[in-house]
């Protein structure tokens, strides 16, 4: 769905390889609208996952994809690169202000946070006190990004705060291509914590009487979701209340806290929303579409919400 009306038997023929009828419907639906679907179902799982071990690791309902800190240095790296392009010469801030440049400065900045946190990890032998480091580093590159801001144009600030309301339709095949390999990595790593998640359930005491290496489950853990969340924000931008919601919603509809019923769960619920959202943001038969990033929050909370009450209605 979307601006231009398809016939779905039409969309059919250019999916499974017959030329459509008119040579533009076969050029949107191929390099429009299927990839955005495809980038979606990748947000979708990535953001959902990583909240999932996200909230078992730290043990909070309020836990998300993005509270080791993750998405703002993301933001960091593309608040140096849009807003701070003017210190740079020309030749440097022609290539940084591209698609390209912007995504490389997303993935430095995640990639440099991910590091600090995996060094302070080391350091540190309680789970909660990670949680404040991510959270410590996420009011320092606010901060900073904050200065960026105070010191910037018009123009540099409309371009941010449009990556910053997220977008799932800007990627070539190319990204897409990128963003499903890591996708796939960090569901591989996912997997492997199912066992030492359930474990992490009933606390870190128990599960180290059951044998579980707390150490290595923990990096196991935040090196996944750093992948996941750390290459949607590089290609994506942030995008809000998936990853904090979903993983509610699988405990909610499957009344399980068996990770790998609800690995599945979240994986599967999470595309879905989001594909629901994103068709829902295309606007059908409007001449614009709605950010993303408001959208998700728009239709998602109220959803969770209703949920939550039914459930103490029933109980």
């Amino acid at each position: 769905m979307g601006q231009v009306a398809i016939p779905i038997k039409e969309v059919f023929r250019s999916l499974f390889g017959c030329h459509a009828s008119k040579e533009t419907w076969e050029y949107i639906i191929v390099n429009f609208r299927l990839p955005k679907a495809i980038t979606a179902i990748l947000v979708g799982i990535g953001l959902s996952i990583s909240g999932l071990l996200m909230q078992t690791l730290f043990r909070n309902p309020l836990a998300g994809p993005y509270v080791l800190g993750l998405s703002s240095g993301s933001s960091l790296g593309v608040a140096f690169v849009i807003l701070g392009s003017g210190f740079l010469p020309a030749v440097f801030s022609q290539f940084l202000l591209s698609s390209y440049g912007i995504i490389l400065a997303s993935c430095i900045g995640s990639s440099l946070v991910l590091v600090m946190i995996l060094i302070v990890s080391q350091r540190l032998r309680d789970t909660m006190s990670i949680l404040i480091v991510g959270l410590m580093f996420s009011s320092f590159t606010s901060a900073i990004v904050s200065v960026f801001t105070y010191f910037s144009s018009a123009e540099q600030l409309q371009k941010y705060t449009f990556w910053s309301m997220g977008s799932i339709g800007n990627l070539s095949w190319q990204n897409i291509s990128i963003l499903a390999v890591c996708t796939v990595v960090g569901l591989l790593f996912s997997l492997l914590s199912l066992k030492p998640l359930d474990a992490l359930l009933l606390g870190e005491n128990y599960a180290k009487s059951m044998g579980l290496n707390i150490r290595k489950a923990r990096y196991i853990i935040i090196f996944a979701t750093s992948i996941l969340a750390g290459s949607i924000t590089a290609f994506a931008g942030p995008i809000a209340f998936i990853g904090l919601a979903v993983p509610h919603l699988g405990k909610l509809l499957f009344q399980t806290s068996n990770h790998k019923v609800l690995f599945f769960a979240t994986l599967l619920i999470g595309s879905i929303i989001m594909l629901f959202c994103d068709t829902i943001s295309q606007m059908p038969g409007f001449d614009f579409t709605l950010p993303i990033n408001a959208i998700t929050s728009i239709i998602g909370a109220p959803i969770v919400i209703w949920l939550i009450v039914r459930k103490k209605s029933i109980q």
